[in-house]
């Protein structure tokens, strides 16, 4: 990894190096800052602008490479492989590994509600850096950090199918292994026009797992793919 420039916060320098990329420091700080602090501190910018963009670039760049390196596939197994790893799940997942979740500004509330281990709040900030990381540092370097995040997802074949569809991913790795059918639960948190919806899903005597979304279906699709993915471990 890079190491951070001299003079820079150390917090944001830490995550330059885990980026392996530096750009403005103010820029990284916008990209982090979630509308929740912006609101807290008297309306400041936040990073939803950022996202805006680097939601595009994500597109364009997973697009080229699976395409040029995928001349077998037709257009609809092309974009559903871009899906499976363009989606808020797979960008959470990213988040997670790189320990994004830390370096979030985040409100007081969202902070006390979990904020930073939501699926939707991770994904989101990974898009407004590479927003930023176009700003900052340019067209190939955004396109280059793209890659070099989504790299472990392309590198794991499985997933493919599990992400694209992983509730009956999981009901077939239940029904597989002699379990039951897995049974999901879900509530929801916030006012009705800002509503995070949390689900957990159980594989009866093998597995328990939750995940969280903007909406039921993408709850429970995001805990089936955490099952999912603890099942295949346990293989």
């Amino acid at each position: 990894m890079r190491r951070a420039p001299q003079g820079e916060d150390p917090e944001r320098g830490a995550l330059f190096a885990i980026l392996g990329i530096t750009f403005d420091a103010e820029l990284l700080e916008l990209a982090l800052t979630h509308r929740s602090y912006a609101y807290e501190h008297g309306g400041s910018p936040h990073n939803e602008r950022l996202e805006f963009l680097g939601d595009s670039i994500l597109g364009q760049a997973v697009t080229v490479k699976l395409f040029r390196e995928n001349p077998h596939l037709d257009e609809g197994d092309l974009a559903k492989r871009r899906a499976s790893v363009v989606s808020t799940v797979a960008l959470a997942q990213v988040a997670r590994a790189i320990g994004l979740g830390p370096f979030i500004l985040l409100g007081r509330g969202e902070d006390a509600s979990g904020g930073r281990t939501k699926a939707s709040i991770l994904a989101d900030t990974v898009e407004a850096i590479i927003g930023a990381c176009y700003i900052g540092a340019g067209p190939d370097a955004a396109t280059a950090l793209v890659l070099r995040l989504i790299e472990p997802l392309l590198e794991d074949p499985t997933r493919f199918g599990a992400a694209m569809d992983p509730k009956t991913s999981l009901q077939e790795a239940s029904a597989h292994r002699g379990a039951g059918n897995p049974v999901y639960s879900v509530t929801n948190t916030g006012p009705d026009h800002d509503k995070t919806f949390h689900a957990t899903v159980t594989v009866p005597g093998l597995v328990t797992a939750t995940g969280e979304g903007t909406s039921k279906k993408h709850a429970e699709m995001a805990a089936a793919l955490t099952a999912w993915t603890m099942l295949n471990k346990h293989d």
